[in-house]
């Protein structure tokens, strides 16, 4: 099994499923926030299946509650409408703290047939011009910190345009904006659910404009759009309001094959240095 399937993996409970968290996935302290995502779209589509529904994540929309921690964790699927076409559903992650459940996430979720929305394409994205994997930079070729010695950062084989990481260098450009290219560590392919967690994978994008420290978000919505092709995904973020320590973060992800395969928007918070000086 891949190190992002042993992740994903979830035994029955009498409330739903359980699974276990890692700091093989933490950045700092906490457990990133697409792979609570990731977990808990899986819970969701093997409980859509057994309600005789949809499986293939359509939208995902969520509000983080707490930090999610190392250690064991709740997923509480409840299938709201099963139709012809899409399954609607809710999920609620928790873990347990002090014997008592905390808390880190509450979704709505539209499941469906991911092949029955790939074409035709009438209007679309293209993915943006940037240097091929080989001639990016590695993200493991960073200065020492506490992102760049993540366990969650390890699991990835991440690659930014030059043109876009002048931050790792204390010189941010302010233009708000990285792209660059993703696969995993083990070499394990990404299917759609892992596009959830792909899509919450790269640096903030407020690292771009000298924020600092952590950048928790508060509410995320993804769409995905399709089963991404085997290889390289390319991803671009962006920003296009930043105010009062609140940031939109945008998110693109496309397949080898060029093909837009998924999209987000989230709404994070920041420390920037003009704030805390």
């Amino acid at each position: 099994m891949s190190e992002l399937g042993d992740a994903l993996r979830l035994a029955p409970s009498d409330t739903g499923w359980t699974g276990e968290l890692s700091n093989d996935w933490a950045i700092g302290e906490a457990v990133n926030g697409g792979l609570l995502m990731a977990l808990a779209t899986t819970a969701t589509a093997r409980s859509s299946e057994q309600a005789g529904g949809h499986v293939g994540p359509l939208s995902f929309s969520g509000v983080f509650l707490s930090p999610g921690a190392p250690g064991r964790v709740d997923l509480e699927p409840q299938i709201l409408r099963v139709g012809r076409s899409m399954t609607s559903a809710q999920v609620t992650v928790s873990q347990p703290v002090d014997g008592a459940p905390v808390e880190r996430l509450r979704a709505l979720l539209t499941l469906g047939d991911l092949d029955r929305y790939v074409e035709p394409v009438l209007k679309t994205v293209a993915a943006p011009e940037i240097p091929p994997p080989d001639k990016c930079v590695s993200a493991r070729g960073a200065p020492p910190s506490s992102l760049t010695q993540s366990g969650f950062l390890k699991r990835f084989d991440a690659r930014m345009d030059p043109a876009t990481i002048g931050w790792a260098t204390g010189e941010p450009s302010g233009d708000g904006e990285m792209r660059g290219w993703l696969r995993l560590a083990d070499g394990a392919e990404i299917d759609a659910i892992g596009l959830l967690l792909v899509l919450d994978s790269f640096p903030p994008v407020s690292f771009d404009l000298g924020s600092v420290g952590w950048v928790p978000t508060v509410e995320f919505t993804g769409y995905v759009r399709g089963k991404p092709a085997p290889g390289w995904l390319q991803l671009r973020l962006r920003t296009e309001h930043v105010a009062g320590g609140l940031l939109n973060e945008d998110a693109q992800v496309w397949d080898s094959t060029g093909r837009l395969v998924a999209h987000s928007r989230q709404l994070a918070s920041a420390r920037f240095r003009a704030l805390v000086e």
